[in-house]
């Protein structure tokens, strides 16, 4: 994790654009560089970087001796450099995994180069040989990355939004901040005058595409019948490679940890692991909540049985209240559930880094969108609407729940991995017959929970435990979280206020006091660039008028919750109030 910041074409003066790359300066809290390309004076790069592979020659933008032309700078982790590179017998002069970008597009170019990265990634890379400039994202925007692109030919790009706002340019208007399209990239001619041109746009992965890169992830071939056996063997075996692929650092590694089924499974599976890896230090699991948190019971019975070393953050709803400016600021959003579930995700990610030396957070996002594990899928139309609205989630990630994993972790100079959103795992998830993968016997995620179900990886009543957004199982049962933002937020919004946000807000209208509050919020930070979100999330099939599933008529109180009595074993509670 680290934050790239490029500007090309612009004429105004180092000193003028300086102050800009410095706001995404938390992203990589241990080395930086600022400086122009060598015969290029109005192209620029900026560099925070996060140690986590290569920790000597990691610097960037990354130059070869071998290819002086190409300057490559680039956030996120390439997990099969090393199969490529032994595959086609590269020459690295690094041991950074992002080096095999360089390789594969001076042999193959630009296509078939980002359909064979096995990993997230945002990347700007400059061709001044061919004054060439290309930008790419993985297929899931799991690495975020913001264009600017002026009608005067100035391009700027940067790892979040706020690195951009301020970019000098001589537009009378003010130019578009876009966020860069997961599994696309872009290509742009540099002219003589060294401004920029757009020349294409094009897709290199959708996720239901299997990858390319498939055939170097050292796995044997799996069958391919549909038999419920052969199926849920292909789960575990492909899953347990995304976790395994990610254990690839050099910083201690540590998980997220909720209790639900989720990060559940990735910190069981990365126990496993890293036991078989002999990792050299325990693997530490993070939970959060407040007193009578339900997820925080789960957690802890989940870390007795995995033999974590645990660490459970308490929070007040006071100190949640207090950090919410700080939390939008870093989303760059102001849609209502990803609020909510930030703040927690927030001040988990404050404790990590304030009280720990883990680095690297493994997560379980983006299981809930390739699953069908919202609630509302239970009430689905059909299998075929179900499969369509997992992919339409996935495909919307990057505004939403990975937006939030990446904001809230990087704000603290965190790294986070989320193998449920490997490549080839949600490939094969999604090529399954539509029946199998809708709710069965009321449960939702059945076949993800069938596949480990005798795999003693997690007790039952973890496996089987019904779905609690993040967001409500930080609190107790008894008053959800976001009751209590709404509580506060009453006396800050007038009636008055709300009734007329259409005039003041046009564009995606809040349409409670809480949205009302969010955006007032977002645009006190980000004034006039409410677009970056195209629309709030919104359950499907149960006309909801708030994004909480305990708000829902088909929301059941989960029975055989784990009491706060459940017993410690051998885990280290660490209980620290923010």
């Amino acid at each position: 994790m680290c934050g790239i910041w490029a500007l090309f074409g612009c004429d105004k003066s180092f000193d003028v654009q300086c102050s800009n790359i410095m706001k995404v300066a938390h992203r990589g809290p241990d080395a930086f560089r600022f400086g122009n390309v060598d015969g290029f004076t109005k192209c620029w790069f900026g560099f925070h970087r996060l140690a986590i592979v290569d920790q000597l020659y990691g610097m960037q933008p990354l130059r070869l001796q071998k290819f002086p032309h190409l300057w490559l700078c680039y956030n996120g982790e390439i997990y099969n450099h090393k199969r490529v590179k032994k595959h086609f017998k590269f020459d690295f002069q690094t041991e950074v995994d992002g080096e095999i970008i360089i390789h594969l597009y001076q042999m193959c170019g630009i296509e078939q180069m980002t359909r064979m990265l096995d990993g997230v990634f945002a990347f700007i890379l400059l061709d001044t040989a061919n004054r060439k400039v290309f930008l790419g994202r993985d297929t899931y925007g799991v690495r975020p990355m913001f264009k600017l692109h002026t009608d005067d030919g100035v391009l700027a790009v940067c790892s979040e939004a706020k690195g951009l706002i301020n970019i000098s340019h001589s537009m009378s208007t003010t130019p578009q901040i876009t966020p860069f399209p997961p599994g696309h990239y872009e290509v742009f001619d540099i002219k003589e005058d060294q401004k920029v041109k757009f020349v294409e746009r094009s897709r290199f992965h959708s996720c239901k595409d299997e990858p390319l890169h498939t055939i170097y992830d050292g796995l044997t071939k799996l069958p391919t019948d549909f038999q419920l056996e052969t199926v849920t063997s292909n789960i575990r075996i492909l899953f347990e490679n995304a976790v395994r692929k990610r254990l690839m650092a050099h910083r201690r590694i540590g998980c997220l940890l909720s209790g639900g089924l989720d990060s559940s499974l990735v910190a069981a599976l990365l126990l496993k692991l890293s036991s078989e890896d002999n990792l050299q230090y325990p693997v530490q699991t993070f939970a959060i909540g407040t007193e009578d948190s339900p997820d925080a019971c789960a957690a802890r019975k989940v870390a007795a049985h995995i033999g974590s070393e645990h660490h459970e953050v308490l929070f007040t709803p006071e100190e949640g209240i207090k950090a919410i400016e700080e939390v939008i600021f870093s989303l760059e959003t102001y849609d209502i559930t990803t609020v909510r579930a930030s703040i927690a995700m927030y001040l988990v990610s404050k404790y990590i880094k304030e009280k720990t030396d883990s680095v690297v957070i493994f997560s379980g996002e983006g299981s809930d969108e390739l699953t069908q594990g919202y609630i509302y899928f239970h009430k689905a139309p059909s299998p075929k609407e179900a499969a369509e609205d997992s992919e339409r989630l996935l495909n919307e990630l990057y505004m939403f729940d990975v937006l939030r994993a990446d904001r809230t972790t990087a704000a603290h100079g965190l790294e986070l991995r989320a193998p449920f959103l490997d490549h080839r795992f949600t490939a094969y998830y999604l090529s399954l017959p539509e029946e199998l993968r809708v709710p069965k016997n009321g449960i939702e995620k059945h076949l993800l929970r069938e596949a480990f179900n005798d795999t003693a990886l997690l007790p039952q009543e973890i496996l089987w435990r019904r779905k609690e957004a993040f967001s409500d199982g930080v609190c107790s049962d008894k008053k959800s979280w976001y009751s209590m933002l709404q509580e506060h937020i009453e006396s800050q919004v007038t009636d008055d206020q709300l009734e007329k946000a259409a005039e003041r807000f046009p564009f995606n209208e809040p349409k409670t006091k809480e949205g009302y509050f969010y955006r007032q919020v977002f645009e006190k930070f980000y004034p006039g660039r409410a677009e970056w979100l195209t629309h709030y999330w919104m359950p499907k099939w149960v006309n909801a008028t708030d994004p909480s599933a305990r708000t829902l008529p088909i929301y059941k109180q989960e029975n055989g919750t784990p009491n706060d009595g459940v017993e410690a074993g051998g885990i280290h509670l660490n209980h620290f109030t923010t």
